[in-house]
């Protein structure tokens, strides 16, 4: 499949975003010389351009959904504990958070001198008024599968918690290390969020815009700039387009395929990092046709994954192994690469009753860049082995909407997690998110062994043992790691590459500053 978006395709676009007349006047032109050498600079605000925004939008710490609710969620709360750009595990607002042998309770030291947006000091009770938020029995949040084995939260002193668990949990920290596990007072109103970010709430309008701004008390690095407004635009084209007419100084998430056209503008600056970051084909395994784990082997195989690599991230990836987690120390490397073959696919389709093959209906949205484009590449690969793909294209609103996690084969895309925090949320019975129905218990028992084990090296065997499951007959078709690419000004200073998958530097402005420009 052609890629069709040329730059004068962008720019014979129309800008598509709700909130057009908030958009401040055009940066500078090409002629524009920026002096970056002095470091970061205090003051100015930055521009950033997101799609995939609905009504549904939210600032609630700790129900984030779409890209926008984590750049929101990012800047306005603090979590214990966060992974860094090279996806190592850093201490945030928990200056220690260590295990005792067994792994049933975990000791989290607080960070003292942390204020709340509104001066209140953060102190360990705020702590446990947050994890009773998410695991509320009657409203958990994001987070809360992920911890099922938490009996209680407690303070010992101010700035002392233990978090004392009901079995063990050799990965509590990397549950917690998660954007959705924002910090927030006791008393928190989503109406009226409060965090200890380093940017505070000015204005929101859902699927529309916010606006944050600087948190001047701060406790780490920065904020440099005074303000961060978040722009939701219809469409990669339209966000495309405000970028290259300088009504944004930012973009997250464009399309792999237009980073050697936007990196030959000399005004532009590209952001291409390598991640964990995967856009999987669902299929839910508890629905005909997809029930038969021959019906899903030949759906993997029918897939050239070189080719859907090419076409859909332009070669800025890994190829993918029906696996997720690729830069888990334990991710199995043992696993002979899946490729496509069609004639056994045919064979597999054949023995499940289909011998002259069979029609699914896929449904796609712009969920994130090379979604749409993905699931056209696979139809037209999977035609070869007989399989009709009918392509139902919907708004993000209505993908994310009432029937959520009910498309029979869909799209999804999720940003860098290791395994044992990412099985927690889609491969259970009780994962919040689990897309394909996968509830096998003799999966769900090697991964509750596995996340009991304090031995580095057992548990490491059974999370590939593990994975060998999900590569036999898991409900993911997951063809490929995208680079997560990022387009910026080159008068925006701080971006660095980030593994996480997050876009633009995981999402930290705190650290954005912006050149000075003659």
């Amino acid at each position: 499949m052609e890629q069709a978006l040329t730059r004068r395709g962008i720019l014979g676009g129309a800008i598509g975003v709700g909130s057009v007349g908030l958009l401040a006047a055009c940066g500078p032109g090409p002629a524009a010389q920026v002096d970056m050498s002095g470091g970061p600079q205090r003051g100015g605000a930055l521009r950033v351009g997101l799609s995939g925004g609905s009504s549904a939008d939210t600032v609630d710490a700790h129900i984030p959904v779409n890209s926008g609710d984590s750049a929101r969620v990012i800047n306005i709360y603090d979590t214990l504990l966060i992974r860094g750009d090279e996806f190592e595990l850093q201490h945030r607002l928990a200056e220690t958070f260590e295990t005792n042998d067994d792994g049933t309770v975990w000791t989290a030291k607080i960070r003292e001198g942390v204020t709340f947006h509104d001066g209140k000091p953060l102190t360990a009770d705020d702590v446990v008024f947050t994890f009773e938020r998410i695991t509320d029995p009657d409203d958990p949040k994001s987070g809360a599968a992920g911890l099922a084995m938490l009996d209680e939260v407690v303070a010992t002193d101010d700035y002392t918690v233990e978090f004392r668990l009901n079995e063990a949990n050799s990965a509590l920290d990397d549950a917690l290390g998660q954007y959705a596990m924002g910090i927030v007072p006791r008393g928190y109103d989503p109406e009226n969020p409060i965090g200890s970010g380093p940017f505070k709430l000015k204005s929101f309008e859902p699927g529309q815009s916010a606006v944050l701004e600087a948190n001047h008390d701060y406790w780490d690095e920065g904020p440099y700039l005074d303000e961060v407004h978040l722009l939701n635009f219809n469409d990669t084209d339209a966000v495309i387009n405000a970028l290259l007419s300088s009504q944004v100084d930012c973009v997250g998430q464009i399309p792999l395929s237009l980073v050697d056209v936007i990196e030959s503008d000399e005004r532009m600056r590209i952001l291409n990092s390598e991640t964990g970051m995967w856009l999987p084909f669902s299929m839910r395994v508890d629905k005909a046709p997809f029930d038969d784990v021959r019906v899903r082997q030949a759906m993997r195989l029918v897939v050239d994954r070189e080719e859907m690599l090419e076409q859909v991230f332009s070669g800025h990836g890994r190829l993918g192994n029906d696996m997720f987690s690729p830069l888990d120390p334990d991710y199995p490397s043992d696993l002979p690469q899946r490729t496509q073959d069609i004639d056994e696919a045919k064979r597999l389709l054949a023995d499940a009753g289909y011998p002259d093959g069979l029609t699914v209906e896929l449904v796609t949205a712009p969920i994130q860049a090379g979604a749409v484009e993905a699931a056209q590449v696979y139809a037209e690969q999977a035609k070869l082995a007989g399989i009709t793909v009918d392509i139902r294209r919907v708004d993000t609103t209505t993908f994310f909407g009432e029937n959520y996690l009910s498309w029979d084969f869909a799209q999804s895309f999720w940003y860098t997690r290791n395994f044992i925090p990412q099985a927690t949320s889609c491969a259970l019975e009780e994962s919040s998110t689990n897309e394909t129905q996968y509830t096998d218990e003799d999966f769900a028992d090697t991964f509750y062994r596995a996340r009991s084990e304090t031995n580095p090296r057992l548990r490491g065997e059974l999370i590939r043992q593990a994975q060998h499951q999900l590569y036999e007959e898991g409900g993911y078709i997951i063809w490929g790691f995208g680079n997560q690419a990022d387009a910026y000004q080159s008068y925006v200073g701080g971006f660095v590459e980030n593994a996480t998958g997050l876009p633009l530097s995981g999402y930290t402005f705190r650290r954005n500053w912006m050149g000075e420009v003659s």
